[in-house]
């Protein structure tokens, strides 16, 4: 036949393939949340997340160890509180004493060059399990950013080497990073949560955390699924208030919005590969409907190919075994 462009013949052999890949995956893209909870040599499974566990500071520790040998250096903490400790006002969450700041001391002492990421935002902690301060049915915007902005100094002063807002209140980033370089913390990293959406996804996460909102739904300060545009305006605020990275919350669904942040910033952008994405393909994989190994890293492909620099994800230390494996 007369061909004459033959696109298959740059896909011919494995060494051709890899030579003019546009996206590549590596260990240092990836971020590994990890659960805590209080007590000693606790592991506790969370069932609608196969793999996952609550750790005990010390269990915590042995992992960290594990995935530093995997080449997985980052790690966002998420602590699961005691009922008897949260309250309306979310009081714990600025404990210096606390599940988390105690965390964060204990993995920089142990492991100082790794990258702490701490949560901020009050659902693990409020009474309420919202992420803001609630009156009356209503969650107060600027209230809320007086508790948060305590939180994030605590964690700071804990040994954060970043804190990440994920609350979606208006004008927090600004607020905590004036209160960050006001304590001398000016090297403190802020990772936004700037496009985070009222997802369905997020089911197993608060199953891992016990912190579903008590009433309504989180759709007046998270973000409507149907649109697109808007994650431009917040993008757009959190970088002018000083955000050092933005993220898409969720990711897989939301493809279309990382590239839409990368077209559009310098600033470097995250993405969270959510507890719900992950089950999907743990709970289909289990059941022999697919390859877990092979979509596992698609679906992270297809995160860093829509121009994401950096993901989340409970996938992080599996798929950095499957990359140890074809060094």
């Amino acid at each position: 036949m007369d061909i004459f462009h033959r696109p298959r013949r740059n896909r011919r052999t494995p060494v051709i393939r890899n030579m003019i890949a546009e996206t590549s995956l590596s260990t240092d893209n990836l971020i590994y949340p990890l659960f805590l909870c209080e007590g000693q040599d606790q592991k506790i499974a969370i069932k609608s997340m196969p793999g996952q566990f609550r750790l005990s500071a010390d269990n915590l520790l042995k992992e960290i160890a594990e995935c530093q040998t995997l080449g997985v250096h980052s790690f966002a903490l998420f602590p699961a509180v005691n009922d008897s400790l949260k309250n309306s006002t979310a009081d714990e969450a600025h404990n210096p004493s606390g599940l988390l700041p105690t965390a964060v001391k204990k993995i920089k002492d142990k492991f100082p060059d790794s990258c702490v990421i701490t949560d901020v935002a009050l659902d693990p902690y409020s009474s309420d399990g919202h992420d803001g301060i609630v009156r009356e049915g209503q969650i107060l915007n600027d209230e809320t950013i007086e508790v948060l902005v305590k939180m994030a100094l605590m964690q700071a002063k804990a040994g954060a080497d970043m804190v990440a807002p994920s609350d979606m209140m208006d004008g927090r980033v600004g607020e905590i990073r004036r209160a960050l370089d006001a304590e001398g913390f000016e090297n403190t990293g802020i990772l936004a949560y700037s496009a985070k959406y009222a997802s369905s996804f997020y089911g197993p996460f608060r199953d891992a955390l016990d912190s579903a909102p008590k009433f309504g739904d989180k759709k007046t300060y998270q973000m409507d699924p149907r649109n697109s545009r808007e994650a431009l305006l917040e993008a757009g605020l959190d970088v002018q208030e000083g955000a050092d990275m933005i993220m898409v919350k969720p990711a897989l669904a939301y493809l279309d919005v990382i590239q839409l942040l990368k077209q559009n910033f310098t600033t470097p952008v995250a993405a969270y590969n959510v507890s719900g994405e992950y089950a999907m393909i743990k709970a289909a994989a289990a059941n022999g409907w697919l390859d877990g190994e092979k979509a596992m890293m698609e679906s992270l492909m297809a995160i860093r190919r829509a121009g994401a620099d950096v993901i989340l994800t409970y996938f992080a230390k599996e798929a950095a075994q499957v990359l140890a494996q074809k060094k």
